[in-house]
């Protein structure tokens, strides 16, 4: 639920196109591993640009999303049943690409990530959102120019702050990624204050509307099955194809 009492419709359609800009990096990434790209595809170049432009969205969202639901008084019930699923997701996650890829599996992704920083930032949502802008861009600004060896292991890649990382198939670390969840909550607090939140509240959502808003309601859900489902049609089809 949002902070209006009710979900904005707008939210959970830019959650929708998320999800699929999420399916069609995916997709991609699994052609390449089956071999029907060329190696590397998926990692360089527009894809590669691609693959963080959705990674942001998600994280923009989750900040938006945070504020909306505790921008007036943080519901800590709410919070830890969020957190709940959100940790027991990323533990699958880190579990199921242990199995299929244990020297890149998944230590630190996007479901990890949205965790830790949507922690991060209820300890400065009551910050005016210009400030939270400001400090979206510290992050980055830390990011670029912070490399620590000491940071280099698994352990304590993680902050996003060592100077390499161990490989993995995901890997979305605190920075500079923090600095999307703070950009979605200083957006979100600017757009309170010009009362677009209250405006998009009144705009009544028809069927077809609901339809394409729905994938965004079950975001969590979606994001564990797509791969899995995906991973076997592009299984099929390979051995359909010979």
């Amino acid at each position: 639920m949002e902070e209006t009492g009710t979900r904005l419709v707008v939210i959970d359609l830019a959650r929708t196109i998320a999800l699929i800009g999420m399916a069609v990096f995916h997709f991609t990434f699994d052609l390449e591993m089956f071999g029907h790209l060329p190696p590397g595809t998926s990692v360089t170049g527009g894809w590669a640009v691609f693959a963080r432009l959705v990674a942001g969205s998600f994280l923009f969202l989750a900040g938006v999303s945070l504020v909306l639901a505790h921008g007036r008084a943080i519901r800590w019930p709410g919070v830890w049943r969020r957190l709940g699923k959100l940790v027991a997701a990323a533990v699958l996650v880190s579990g199921a690409t242990y199995a299929a890829f244990p020297q890149a599996f998944v230590y630190f992704g996007i479901l990890h990530s949205i965790a830790l920083c949507s922690l991060l930032g209820l300890a400065v949502i009551r910050l005016p959102g210009v400030v939270l802008l400001a400090l979206a861009v510290a992050v980055v600004l830390v990011d670029r120019s912070v490399a620590l060896e000491g940071l280099n292991s698994r352990w304590l890649a993680w902050t996003g702050l060592a100077a390499a990382h161990p490989l993995s198939v995901d890997f979305v670390p605190v920075f500079p990624w923090l600095g999307a969840l703070l950009a979605g909550m200083g957006v979100a607090r600017l757009a309170a204050g010009a009362g677009l939140w209250a405006r998009a509240a009144q705009v009544p959502a028809g069927p077809w509307l609901r339809r394409l808003a729905w994938p965004g309601r079950h975001s969590l859900a979606i994001y564990l099955v797509h791969q899995p489902v995906l991973i076997g049609a592009v299984w099929a089809g390979t051995q359909l194809l010979g």
